[in-house]
Parts: structure tokens; C-alpha cells; sequence
């Protein structure tokens, strides 16, 4: 296969993520112009029948809570990565450190195990799952805004602004951290994906928002107890939350790499 042939396929897949990714907007800001009725009722006569338009699989309701769960739970851990990255840049040495040794402690427990603590703190539910992932995801955000904090410090404008008087807070706030945190968006585009994932599988282990409300991960755990007589329902949620957090992941690496060519231009 050509090189040409190869971009005008990941174009290709672009485009189709990005319709994708349109869907699931619409379906997480508007679900009643893709599905009628209430999420919550069920009739017993036909709840394993095949799924049709009147219904669609199910999933159009779970969106909101998976997608926006994920994306809260990014923006909180970019914000906060952000925060604690500034502050360990304003602190000189002792205060870079401080902020390190905590981002190396976050980073030494597990994902999962750190996510079980702080909903068992927390208690069940959709404001705790998005704090749990958002803790998962501090350390991260917190080393790459550092690392492009450290790298914007060297720039030129930053040393004019020192040389004119201006108090590191302020050259912080105005020239460090908006020329650093565009690199650590496209990241964070990526990363939401991967929350979003995070998400499901919370919900999947029963750490998530509380029946009845509807979430994929919910969906396809309560699936699998009918998956010889009805297939569908594990299956399309599953499918729904793959295409989803590859659909965000293609688009982000495309803007990632769009920013580097534009770069090296």
C-alpha cells in the first residue's frame, strides 16, 4: 500500500470518527431526538426482544452519563494537574519537589485500586466516579504541564517579561500558562477516551452511578446474565463504548500530529 493510499485511509477514518463523535454529542445533549420514551421504563413482555427504532439498543440514554462523566472527570484532573504544576514551578526547588514526590506517590497506586479508595470514601455514584477517575488522572496532567511550564520558562518573552520587574505569579498566569497548556489539550482529548473507558468500567464493577440509571458499563454487566437469549445486550453498549473511545482517540492523535507538522513548518 502506498503512503498515499495510507493517509487518504486515516482521513478516511477521521472523517467517519468525527461523524461518529457528532453522535455522541447529540445523543448526550439531546437523547430524545434519537430515542422516545422514558430510560427508566421497562415492559417485562418485550424487555429481550430484538432491538428496534423505537429503542434504539438502549445506549442513546446511557451516552450522557458515560460520556460526561468522562469528560468532567478530564477537565478535573487537568485543572488540578495545571494547579498543582504552577504552584511547583513558583516554588523554587523545594516546592518542585514537594510537588513531584506527590505525583510519584499518586503514580505508585494503581489506577483501579485508587479509584476503589476514593468512591468507598466517597460513596457510589456519578459526582464520586468523576473524582475517582480525575485523581487517577492528576499525576499525569501534572507532569506534562510541568514539563512544558519548564520549557515555555527558557522561551524569550518570558525573559522579557522577568527582566522588565513583572512578578513570576503574573508571568505565570499570563505568558507561561497559556502558551503551555494548548500541547497538554490535544493530550487531554486523547486521555478523555481513556476516562471515558474508566468510566464504563466502573459502572461495569457496580462502583458507578446507582440502578436505575442508565450507563454502559451497567448495561453490560446486567447483559452478560442474558447473553445466550439475547445477545444485544451486552453487545451493542460494548460495541457503542469501543467505537466511542476509538473515535476520540483517531481524532486526537490527528490534531497531535496536525499541531507537529504545523510545528515543523
Amino acid at each position: 500500500m502506498s503512503r498515499a493510499s495510507m493517509l487518504r485511509g486515516a482521513g478516511a477514518g477521521v472523517w467517519l470518527g468525527m461523524t461518529f463523535l457528532v453522535l455522541i454529542v447529540i445523543a448526550a445533549g439531546a437523547p430524545g431526538l434519537l430515542a422516545h420514551g422514558s430510560p427508566d421504563a421497562t415492559n417485562p413482555l418485550t424487555a429481550l426482544e430484538p432491538p428496534g427504532a423505537g429503542h434504539l439498543f438502549g445506549i442513546v440514554y446511557g451516552t450522557r452519563a458515560s460520556v460526561l462523566t468522562g469528560l468532567g472527570a478530564t477537565a478535573i484532573a487537568l485543572v488540578a494537574g495545571t494547579v498543582l504544576a504552577a504552584l511547583g514551578v513558583l516554588g523554587g526547588r523545594a516546592g518542585d519537589a514537594l510537588v513531584m514526590r506527590l505525583v510519584d506517590a499518586l503514580l505508585a497506586i494503581p489506577g483501579l485500586i485508587m479509584a476503589m479508595l476514593v468512591i468507598t470514601v466517597l460513596n457510589t455514584g456519578t459526582v464520586s466516579s468523576m473524582i475517582a477517575i480525575a485523581v487517577i488522572g492528576v499525576p499525569v496532567y501534572t507532569r506534562l504541564v510541568r514539563g512544558q511550564l519548564l520549557t515555555v520558562r527558557r522561551s524569550g518573552y518570558v525573559e522579557a517579561a522577568t527582566a522588565l520587574g513583572l512578578r513570576p505569579a503574573r508571568i505565570t498566569l499570563r505568558h507561561m500558562i497559556p502558551n503551555a497548556i494548548p500541547p497538554v489539550l490535544l493530550f487531554a482529548t486523547i486521555g478523555s477516551g481513556a476516562a471515558i473507558g474508566a468510566v464504563a468500567a466502573l459502572s461495569y464493577l457496580g462502583l458507578g452511578q446507582p440502578p436505575p440509571a442508565p450507563q454502559w458499563g451497567t448495561m453490560l454487566q446486567e447483559g452478560q446474565e442474558y447473553f445466550s437469549v439475547a445477545w444485544w445486550t451486552a453487545v451493542v453498549p460494548g460495541v457503542a463504548l469501543t467505537l466511542t473511545v476509538l473515535s476520540v482517540t483517531l481524532v486526537g492523535h490527528h490534531f497531535q500530529r496536525a499541531l507537529a507538522r504545523r510545528g515543523e513548518q
